[in-house]
Parts: C-alpha cells; structure tokens; sequence
C-alpha cells in the first residue's frame, strides 16, 4: 500500500491527511502540536467564522477528530531526519524511522527538512512548490507555510494540503484523481465515480 507521510499537524498537514487516507492510502502524521493555529481565532475561514469566531485549537480538535475517521496513524514525534533511501523516504524521529512513498511537508516555518533533502527553496528558505505542492525533489510535497513566504491563511494552507494529496493520489492511480462527495441521488447519477480521465 502507498504510504504518506505527512510532517505537521497545522490545516496543510491535516488537509493533506484526510484527503490521502480518506482514499485509501495509509497515511502517518507526524504532530508536536506546535501550530501557530493555537493562537488563533478564525473569522476568516469558510463555513466556520461565525460571528466570534472559533478557536484556533477547538479548529484543529474538530479537524483532528476527522481525520481520525479514516484511520491516520499519529506520531507526536519531532521528526529529527529525512532522507531518500532509493525508491523511499525514510523520516527519522526521537522515537525511531519510518519508511514512506510519500512526504508533505507542512511544517510551518521549519524548512530544514527541506534543505536536507535538496529541495529547493527561495533566498528566505521558503520552499519551491508547483500549485499542486511538488518540490524539486520527486515525491516531496510542500504545503502551506513552509512553501509561502507570504499569503498564509488557515484556508489556504488546508487547499495547499488538499492539492498536494490529490496529485499523490493522481500519481498512485495514474490518472487525475477528483474527490467530490456526493448526496446519494447524485451519486447514483454519477456511479459513484470519483476518478476521472
């Protein structure tokens, strides 16, 4: 089975998550819960900034709590080293390795993860990624902060997240991968198709 790591538990880390387990890939996160998203108070976001707003850590609680619906195997390891060892990723941690086909790297402003592995990166260090979150490096993605230097919302690093797992899911199953979710009359007149050509 494809296997993605994903190092940060902030909206990019979380968004990439769900959307790769959810389709069947399994899926390691590895989370200090160090996110700038705890200091947070959102107006700003979508479909949740009611008119107090909500809480940037009662946010990542409810994203969380829905990743975990699909199984997401959770590491609160800091992750120490990152290395490609032929056709893997090996992510190294305090606590041990883990070996991947994939790695999002959602980890905020820390881009040193990046640097080891060649990716490369602006003159400030921000990571260079392509729109679906692919770095210089194959099967490295960057997602929300660590690939803006500037424009960095919740809401768009969760869609930095959201696109770099489509074109990982894209890659796995050969051809452009679409995740729409669908009420059950819709679905039926689609045949449930999720992937298209």
């Amino acid at each position: 089975m494809t296997h993605v790591a994903v190092v940060g538990g902030g909206p990019a880390g979380l968004s990439a998550a769900l959307f790769a387990a959810k389709n069947g890939l399994e899926v390691t996160v590895f989370d200090t819960d160090a996110t700038p998203m705890h200091r947070a108070r959102l107006f700003n976001y979508l479909g949740v900034g009611e008119s107090d707003g909500v809480d940037g850590t009662a946010f990542v609680e409810r994203a969380r709590r829905q990743v975990d619906r699909y199984g997401v195997d959770w590491r609160h390891e800091t992750v120490t080293g990152l290395l490609k060892d032929g056709s893997e990723f090996v992510v190294t941690t305090d606590a041990g390795e883990c070996a991947a086909d994939y790695v999002v790297l959602a980890s905020g402003r820390a881009r040193e993860l990046a640097a080891e592995l060649g990716c490369d990166r602006t003159a400030d260090g921000t990571v260079v990624a392509d729109r679906d979150g692919r770095t210089s490096v194959a099967g490295v993605y960057a997602a929300g902060w660590v690939a803006r230097g500037e424009k960095v919302q919740a809401i768009i690093s969760a869609g930095d997240g959201a696109a770099a797992a489509l074109d990982i899911l894209s890659e796995v199953r050969g051809a452009p991968f679409h995740d729409f979710d669908y009420a059950d009359a819709d679905r039926d007149a689609d045949d449930g198709k999720r992937s298209a050509t």
